[in-house]
């Protein structure tokens, strides 16, 4: 899964990185290191535009605020295998898709690898200030009063390669020629819709290094966060 990530471009940054056409921007994020569930996100919807959207997917049958709160926090991740039956993410994933940029994302080591389990990694691009782009869902949802909230998911997928031995999952990456593709709400077709998710490498470029566990609570911020410890393996981690 995908459970905290860090994102530390402004939006003018992204506007140029990802040749955003609209920006839609109201309030500017800070540079965040420790993004969690249900905090405001940088998202690019189709059109290329730039907006900002709560992380984890409100159901579209949540009847009030607090309902809507508590299943973002059940709904911040789509399976790849799943997203396009499950009910609250189908709808979206037909005509409601998006890109969500980050610095890099964080992942807590399994019992399928060799480090001990709970260990927080950074896994990131292995080229300087390079954004990741997450395929992502989004939806919008109205409260009782009439205001409009849109939320988003990050989809993820089985992990491979060298990520595999941090732990099972790993967040679903599009490079930038499937973008224009992904964005498009006119592309319906499912089974289409899925085929640009299958990559033939889908962990190339990255790579991964431990980090404190100081990540582990979402009070904490700032670039330390990313700083790679010494976790006493020999020779090189991967």
């Amino acid at each position: 899964m995908c459970g905290r990530y860090a994102l530390v471009k402004s939006a003018g940054e992204l506007i140029e990185e990802f040749e955003i056409t609209t920006n839609s921007v109201s309030r500017a994020l800070a540079a965040d290191w420790n993004i969690a569930p249900t905090r405001d996100i940088y998202l690019i919807k189709s059109g290329r535009e730039l907006t900002t959207v709560s992380w984890g997917l409100i159901a579209p049958w949540s009847k009030d605020r607090t309902e809507a709160i508590r299943s973002q926090s059940q709904a911040i991740n789509a399976r790849t295998e799943t997203v396009h039956e499950k009910p609250t993410f189908r709808s979206a994933f037909k005509s409601r898709r998006c890109l969500i940029p980050a610095t890099g994302y964080y992942e807590w080591a399994t019992e399928l690898g060799k480090y001990e389990s709970k260990q927080p990694f950074y896994i990131q691009s292995q080229s300087d200030n390079k954004s990741l782009a997450f395929a992502g869902i989004y939806d919008r949802w109205q409260d009782p009063s009439g205001e409009v909230f849109e939320s988003a998911a990050i989809i993820t997928r089985p992990a491979v390669d060298f990520l595999a031995t941090i732990h099972h999952r790993m967040p679903t990456f599009l490079p930038p020629d499937r973008w224009d593709a992904w964005l498009d709400p006119k592309l319906n077709e499912v089974e289409e819709i899925r085929s640009l998710m299958n990559l033939d490498h889908p962990a190339l470029g990255l790579v991964a290094h431990p980090v404190s566990t100081k990540v582990n609570a979402t009070r904490n911020n700032g670039p330390d966060l990313i700083t790679e410890i010494d976790v006493s393996e020999p020779g090189t981690l991967f």
